[in-house]
């Protein structure tokens, strides 16, 4: 089979366009900046110079493809410019979604987020439930409106499409904000954790295979959640205590605190620079959340299958401590 992947040049899209040339299909994977992309040549793949947010530089390349995995995406805590939030998040998918329509694509997989559901206190959620807002970060309204108001409604309208979901993931290569917290862990310099705020942690070659699976065995039509078994982040770094032996912060900050921190940073950060990692956004982010969603429709239909959190991070700080 032959497959344009969007996003190949990141975390998941690199791990997937890989997966795919392994498992024997021709991949050609878009980049803006081939030179990139480099290192997924050496793995057969095909790249081709183009941008999401030009719709017409996708054409030749998505031409005559079995399908299309739209992983392509803007993700960022605290940036201060979010107009790149739109531009790829939404206009970006609509502009993915609507040449695949064009050209008739067979079938696409987009990669969506749990992130759309936002805090969901506390409960397991499954495909079914909605969250309208308001939202605690720029990445996850747009990743929402690009979710129910572009991705959805072409769906619904017949573009023959899967939409998958992954949660938090993980694993060697990441390089978003658990990585900084695990950097920071690893060197003694993590000096407290958020209590409560959890998520679903995917380990990024199975998300990677959710893909796989979802354009193989999903019906069209279908919304999948693909992240993995939930765990708070105190829960994760114990574990990672007893992987390394490393001491993990004993103090754990109530999610008032931060909510209050998130305040009054938010007053400082048009003023003066401030590190993604205390931004306002990111502090709201990590005030006792819970980003859960149940992936028991995409083990049953999907056949997925999600290694257990002490098997991923174990490999993930290893790689780390490696580095």
């Amino acid at each position: 089979m032959k497959y344009f992947v969007t996003g190949a040049t990141g975390f998941i899209g690199s791990y997937l366009a890989r997966q795919l040339a392994k498992d024997g299909h021709d991949v050609r994977a878009l980049a803006r900046v081939p030179e990139r992309a480099a290192a997924l040549t050496k793995h057969g793949i095909e790249i081709f110079q183009g941008d999401i947010t030009d719709k017409e530089s996708m054409r030749g390349a998505m031409s005559a493809v079995d399908g299309v995995f739209h992983v392509a995406g803007w993700y960022q805590l605290g940036g201060r410019d979010k107009r790149a939030a739109w531009d790829v998040n939404v206009e970006g998918t609509r502009n993915v979604l609507e040449l695949a329509a064009e050209l008739g694509i067979p079938k696409t997989v987009y990669t969506s987020s749990l992130a759309v559901f936002s805090d969901t206190h506390g409960k397991v959620v499954d495909e079914s439930y909605r969250y309208d807002g308001p939202h605690l970060s720029e990445y996850d309204r747009t990743k929402w409106v690009a979710h129910y108001e572009v991705a959805e409604p072409m769906m619904q309208a017949g573009l023959p499409m899967v939409i998958v979901q992954p949660g938090l993931v993980y694993g060697p290569g990441d390089a978003f904000l658990f990585h900084d917290m695990l950097v920071q862990y690893l060197h003694g310099r993590l000096l407290a954790a958020p209590r409560n705020t959890a998520y679903c942690w995917g380990h990024v070659a199975d998300t990677a295979r959710g893909h796989v699976l979802a354009m193989e065995n999903g019906a069209p039509g279908e919304t999948y959640i693909i992240a993995g078994p939930p765990h708070s982040i105190v829960e994760v770094l114990a574990l990672a205590e007893l992987i390394t032996g490393i001491p993990r912060p004993r103090l754990t900050l109530d999610p008032w605190m931060l909510r209050a921190g998130a305040a009054t940073v938010g007053l400082l950060e048009s003023l003066i620079p401030i590190a993604r990692a205390y931004s306002s956004e990111a502090l709201r982010s990590m005030a006792g959340v819970t980003y859960l969603g149940s992936n028991a429709k995409a083990q049953k239909e999907l056949g997925l299958e999600m290694r257990p959190l002490v098997q991923g991070l174990n490999e993930t700080l290893d790689y780390e401590m490696q580095q």
